[in-house]
């Protein structure tokens, strides 16, 4: 196993690879703007603005790539909805300095204090609410309730099929195939979708080759802000997770070297650019720790070889416009598996922790996180109106610091 890259890597190498981890990663990076009415071409900017800045300020020492997160597409779509794509960029703008204000105080403390204000207990049930609050929009999108050409019977049949064949693959794939479950069920169900004469190719027809992408500047709006805060919670603890996942996998401590603090500054700051764009947050990507596991490309010059090839990308206007003429049934399909899966995560997070979770104090906690979250529970009005993940995430922090431990022979006892 080579620690340092050698010199005498051959560049067609380098950038095979490169490409490779950008290839791993397209499926999910466009994913998430197409789903939130963002422009892909500006994700793919956005993404490679980030993983550059990520390498600027870990000086090249972790191999990830850093693009849109699947985490924000249910406030991304909430906000949207609410206050328009400016005043929800300024929102995320803030989530990144939230990173930021993390990354700074865990310079100067440690981590431990993060643990403690968010243990398993609330951290798990926030991140299943995540998943599960999208659930609707999801179930909308594969029966083609949000396509105005597509029937119910063709919709359920794109989605489906696009959606199968993301299963085969994740379960059944070997190799780089077992990588690209989202790419290779957007493509089938494209292909379908082409078949049965529900592709619209005006928008690719009318797009010229390369054009500069369609920027948009945030806005700072105090609702949009309040709402999109709490959001960064989970993604900036799953961070933690990620980089020791990567660490696992080429055996080394990043949370020493370069520090958490640097990794999660990086993050931020890729966040914080991806906002000043257009483009939506941006978050480790573990597709990628994936390609990097089963290709062993430890080195970190791939991603940065992968973020310049999505920046050159996001000039090619025919590619934005392509990527926007896919069937929202097709989207659906993959959503259902994609939302699940990071409800899984949430699950895990809280099965991993292994405390009893009908212990009263648990119980208490995780409950209302669920029920306030994927309810629909608002509380205030006007421009502070706190729902959805931003409410659950606050009622657990505040629970979990109100409610006393439980004793220790009650947790024997659970056990």
């Amino acid at each position: 196993m080579n620690d340092t890259p050698s010199q005498s890597e051959s560049w067609p190498r380098v950038l095979l690879t490169g490409a490779q981890m950008l290839f791993v990663a397209f499926g999910a990076l466009v994913l998430v703007p197409l789903l939130t009415g963002l422009d892909p071409s500006v994700a793919l900017f956005t993404a490679g603005i980030g993983t550059l800045l990520f390498h600027t300020v870990t000086r090249l020492t972790v191999p990830v790539f850093l693009a849109s997160s699947f985490a924000f597409i249910a406030p991304i779509q909430g906000s949207i909805a609410s206050f328009g794509v400016s005043a929800t960029l300024g929102g995320l703008m803030a989530a990144g300095l939230v990173y930021v204000a993390i990354s700074a105080a865990v310079r100067v403390k440690g981590t431990g204090w993060l643990h403690r204000l968010l243990p398993p207990v609330v951290v798990g049930p926030v991140i299943m609410v995540i998943g599960l609050a999208l659930a609707p929009v999801a179930v909308d999108m594969a029966t083609g309730e949000t396509s105005d050409h597509i029937g119910y019977g063709a919709a359920l049949f794109l989605s489906m099929a696009s959606l199968l064949v993301t299963l085969v693959l994740a379960v059944f794939g070997r190799g780089l195939l077992r990588l690209i479950p989202i790419m290779g069920g957007i493509v089938v169900g494209y292909c379908l979708a082409l078949l049965m004469g529900l592709v619209d190719f005006t928008p690719v027809h009318d797009a010229g080759w390369l054009a500069i992408p369609a920027f948009t500047a945030p806005s700072f709006h105090w609702a949009a802000i309040l709402f999109m805060i709490p959001v960064a919670i989970a993604p900036a603890v799953e961070h933690i997770g990620d980089m020791v996942a990567i660490g696992s996998v080429t055996r080394r401590n990043y949370l020493e070297k370069p520090g958490l603090h640097r990794t999660l500054l990086g993050d931020g700051l890729a966040t914080i650019a991806a906002a000043l764009f257009g483009g939506p947050p941006n978050t480790t990507y573990s597709e990628v720790t994936g390609a990097v596991t089963l290709t062993r490309a430890f080195n970190p010059r791939y991603m940065v070889v992968a973020a310049i090839l999505a920046i050159s990308l996001a000039f090619i206007a025919k590619l934005g416009a392509l990527l926007q003429t896919i069937p929202g049934p097709v989207m659906g399909g993959i959503m259902t598996l994609l939302f699940g899966s990071i409800a899984v995560v949430g699950m895990n997070t809280l099965v991993r922790a292994g405390h009893s979770l009908t212990a009263p104090r648990n119980l208490v906690v995780v409950s209302l996180i669920l029920v306030f979250g994927i309810g629909g529970m608002q509380v205030g009005g006007g421009q502070f109106t706190l729902q959805g993940v931003s409410l659950a995430a606050l009622v657990g922090i505040v629970l979990n610091w109100l409610l006393p431990e439980e004793s220790a022979d009650e947790t024997d006892h659970a056990h």
